[in-house]
């Protein structure tokens, strides 16, 4: 016979695994705080003799308490700080193990606070292809690499039919941190981090660049279409140091969803491995 805290205690457990679905990682308390609310000045110095003659004050009700173990984060950096912060560290990387280092500390790009932990890369540093999809997901972030759920699965198919793996190819994305509840960046947050993705390709030196999907392409190449019109298309990429080939195709994770679009990614690859075999 299932007891009624039975019940409550599956719920919970619902509850909370749902919350982590979300993104949500911590509590802040019950007690509601007014944070905008200015300090106040404390009372000035009241000598005996006046504090002897003088009324007693009225009794005055507890304000309330704070959270415990409550403290106040800093207020972000503006945006356009954030992004010269990112350019100068960005550049002064002279490898990409010095680049994931910086990028681990740097504070400029608040989504660094809500995810578990940087997903920075995957694969071949020195892989002729690399491929750069827009932000990792729940298993990624708890994984620390990128593309390594369903979708991620999919591209390992996806580049296995044009004999490639990971030991062939780099793989990346232009966000390097899970947004909460995998939402999508905002092009603040995409603007914060792009100079380390673009100091990253430039340091890995492919010689072919391969977007998965309409935001790593619109970043990247700086089109306005939509994938769909983008896809197939063979653009001219400068890394800071040369130019490259560049291509668009379809992100894995809408393949899953879009199973007859799968016909056009092929064709992608096919031009991805003719362009490989040309040198």
């Amino acid at each position: 016979m299932i007891t009624v805290n039975q019940d409550r205690s599956a719920a919970a457990r619902e509850l909370l695994d749902f919350y982590e679905a979300a993104g949500v990682d911590a509590a802040l308390g019950e007690i509601a705080v007014d944070r905008l609310a200015p300090a106040q000045a404390p009372p000035p110095e009241v000598t005996t003799a006046a504090r002897q003659t003088a009324p007693s004050p009225p009794p005055r009700a507890e304000p309330p308490q704070r959270a415990p173990g409550f403290a106040l984060a800093p207020a972000p950096a503006s945006p356009d700080i954030a992004v010269m912060a990112a350019r100068e560290t960005a550049r002064s990387a002279a490898s990409l193990d010095e680049l994931r280092g910086l990028l681990s500390k740097f504070e400029g790009c608040a989504l660094r606070t809500t995810a578990k932990q940087l997903v920075f890369a995957d694969g071949n540093p020195g892989a002729r292809v690399m491929f750069v999809g827009e932000a990792p997901g729940r298993d990624e972030d708890i994984a620390g690499l990128p593309f390594v759920g369903r979708s991620g699965k999919l591209l390992d198919l996806m580049i296995a039919a044009i004999r490639l793996d990971r030991t062939g190819a780099y793989i990346a994305n232009v966000i390097p941190w899970r947004p909460p509840g995998n939402r999508t960046p905002t092009p603040q947050e995409t603007q914060i981090c792009l100079p380390f993705t673009l100091r990253q390709i430039e340091l890995a030196n492919p010689d072919i660049l391969v977007c998965l999907g309409g935001p790593s392409s619109q970043t990247l190449l700086g089109v306005k279409e939509g994938i769909k019109r983008t896809r197939g298309r063979w653009f001219t990429f400068h890394t800071g140091t040369r130019e490259i080939r560049a291509i668009a195709t379809f992100h894995p994770a809408y393949l899953l969803r879009s199973p007859l679009e799968k016909r056009f990614a092929w064709r992608d690859l096919l031009a991805i491995r003719k362009a490989l075999d040309a040198g």
